[in-house]
């Protein structure tokens, strides 16, 4: 019987020492996952040059015309009078 609870006990001692080699895989992985994440919330500052393909597809067609705000307004019927007179 007691052949019996040694070899139980080396069994359970193997089955952690798996599961602790096991762990260490997994912090290591969790570790570099942190590491890049950290370094895409810190950012690189302000791109330089011609974006990515996939980010010109993405966006909006360009309008077309006067942009909106802008200071080369059509001039209303009050403003012609002022300058045909000056």
């Amino acid at each position: 019987m007691i052949g019996v609870k040694i070899e139980e006990y080396k069994g359970a001692l193997m089955d952690v020492s798996k599961i602790l080699v096991e762990l260490r895989e997994e912090r290591q992985q969790i570790e570099e996952a942190i590491i890049s994440l950290e370094r895409l919330a810190r950012g690189r500052g302000p791109r330089r040059g011609r974006p990515p393909a996939w980010i010109s597809g993405i966006t909006t067609p360009k309008r077309r015309g006067r942009p909106p705000g802008s200071k080369n307004k059509v001039a209303g019927a009050g403003a012609s009078k002022d300058v045909a007179v000056a």
